[in-house]
């Protein structure tokens, strides 16, 4: 059995894409420009997020009036085109503690130490999402950022066994994910790849079913837990193999170099957005990590110094540089999907785009009261909406992610953290 457990994780590594509850892809009709690719279809619920590692400056960052007459503040200033497609939150969170080591929950709600007896463990929305509802494109999720800074790299993306999902790296190697399809050669020893591991797989299974009717209860437990890892490892087979032989979009321009994180986020941004309009993925993150230098902006500081500024002018000057240069080209991203047409509407209205981070401040290491934007996905914008932070009327922010999900069509009343639905 542990030969036969090394095999499952040695499959379950090679395989980047997450677990999936089905392979039947939907025919889907309509006009959309992304017609041309496997599995598109017009006005399909989409759902992007962008994390942070380090917070923002949130004095500089939320209006003092809420409702629809909210003012411009210095970090909402590079969006104020967007506001009528975006609202901005004060008052949501996840409840958790522990600063730097806490903000691996943003998507998830639930800190990575404390989810081994949580049925879903720590999986953060995106990875949630895909497993629901991904196997419709080629990518059921992508995961973009570094891993490089503090703390190991970005840690934005988990699966249901406490897995981080590890990000494509750089505009290089995404532009080849979604735009450079293999060789022949390489295709026909991928063809020989997935026949041994579907073989690996069969007698992995065959094994653990005559198991199941040896043990006893509390091992009949656990060996269905492993069961369905096995099973889940199918699935993400049987959609490589599915994909395996469809060519990928045309590329759209000649492949972009790495530079380093500040140069490539408008880049990232780009491909991210063509990811979405060629149907290549519904579901994708990108984490600005703590690699993302000042430097490159003519700051002669460290981001992670600077975030502990202790109230000094000169640092929260610079870092409001670096957060208004991450802002802006957010903004842009979202001015980019609202001028690409997705069947009768936009991109941007197909898309929910959440914005922000599981620090609300890293001079104190606030995880509190987060930096929430939410942007597009057919919601009703235009409002700055603070909402309750104590008590037993208290928002967490896993509702939205709950509201989110049953837009996407998944059926769940329930996510990380949360005790409702938003509304």
């Amino acid at each position: 059995m542990n030969r036969r457990r090394f095999l499952l994780q040695s499959l379950s590594t090679s395989l980047a894409l997450p677990g999936l509850p089905s392979l039947m892809a939907k025919s889907v009709g309509g006009n959309s420009a992304v017609q041309a690719a496997k599995g598109a279809g017009a006005g399909a619920q989409r759902f992007v997020a962008i994390g942070n590692l380090l917070g923002y400056q949130t004095k500089s960052l939320f209006p003092t009036t809420t409702g629809r007459n909210y003012e411009k503040t210095t970090l909402l200033e590079p969006l104020w085109e967007n506001r009528s497609h975006m609202t901005v939150f004060k008052g949501l969170d996840h409840g958790v503690k522990g600063g730097h080591f806490a903000v691996h929950s943003f998507l998830s709600g639930v800190l990575n130490s404390e989810a081994q007896n949580r049925p879903d463990g720590n999986v953060s929305i995106d990875q949630y999402l895909a497993d629901e509802v991904g196997f419709v494109t080629r990518f059921p999720s992508l995961t973009v950022g570094s891993e490089g800074g503090i703390h190991g790299g970005c840690q934005i993306a988990w699966t249901k066994s406490g897995v981080r999902v590890p990000p494509i790296t750089g505009p290089a190697e995404l532009f080849e994910r979604l735009f450079i399809s293999d060789s022949q050669e390489r295709q026909a020893r991928r063809v020989q790849e997935n026949q041994v591991q579907a073989s690996i797989l069969d007698s992995v299974l065959e094994d653990a079913n005559r198991l199941s009717r040896q043990v006893n209860k509390e091992d009949k437990d656990k060996l269905d837990e492993y069961l369905t890892s096995v099973r889940d490892v199918e699935k993400r087979l049987e959609l490589r193999k599915r994909w395996a032989s469809q060519p990928k979009p045309k590329a759209p321009f000649e492949k972009p170099a790495n530079r380093n994180p500040v140069q490539d986020l408008p880049m990232l941004y780009e491909l991210i957005a063509l990811a979405l309009q060629t149907d290549s993925t519904r579901i994708a993150t990108l984490e600005i990590g703590g690699d993302f230098l000042p430097q490159d902006l003519g700051i002669d500081k460290s981001y992670h110094g600077l975030s502990h500024h202790s109230n000094d002018a000169e640092a929260i000057a610079h870092l409001i540089t670096l957060e208004k240069y991450q802002i802006e080209h957010f903004g842009k991203f979202l001015t980019r999907l609202s001028k690409m047409q997705d069947g009768e509407r936009s991109l941007l209205d197909s898309t929910a785009v959440l914005f922000g981070s599981g620090m609300s401040d890293a001079n104190s290491h606030k995880n509190t009261d987060l930096p929430i934007i939410l942007a597009g996905g057919g919601y009703k914008h235009g409002e700055f909406r603070e909402v309750p932070r104590e008590g037993i009327n208290k928002v967490p922010l896993c509702n939205l992610f709950v509201d989110i999900a049953q837009r996407m069509g998944v059926e769940t009343d329930s996510f990380g953290s949360s005790t409702g639905r938003f509304s």
